[in-house]
């Protein structure tokens, strides 16, 4: 069974410095992926850009309105994501204990 871990995260946290880039991969994400890639359940995983380079897309009678720039009004945003492929929901929750996110988002 496939299952998204789906990471938010609190934006005003990471440095100023990144513009729009994402914040640098830290040791205890590393840690998890390597984790996740040992036990043969890691299938995809990325990290996201700021929210601030986003792009909304709607269709409003018939016609495609374009926004730029975040549209939610919260300080947690979708930060990154992982696809696991698990044997069953246990390893799963194990999986989704063990990601350094949990800790915070």
């Amino acid at each position: 069974m496939r299952y998204m871990l789906l990471i938010y995260a609190d934006e005003s946290t990471f440095p100023e410095s990144l513009s729009d880039e994402p914040p640098a991969i830290s040791p205890p994400w590393v840690d998890y992926t390597d984790w996740l890639l040992r036990e043969g359940i890691h299938v995809a995983g990325e990290q996201l850009a700021m929210s601030t380079s986003t792009t909304t897309v709607r269709v409003h009678d018939g016609a495609r309105l374009v926004t730029d720039g975040p549209y939610a009004e919260t300080k947690e945003v979708l930060g990154g994501y992982y696809i696991l492929e698990c044997p069953d929901l246990y390893k799963a929750l194990e999986a989704a204990a063990r990601c350094p996110g949990a800790a915070t988002g």
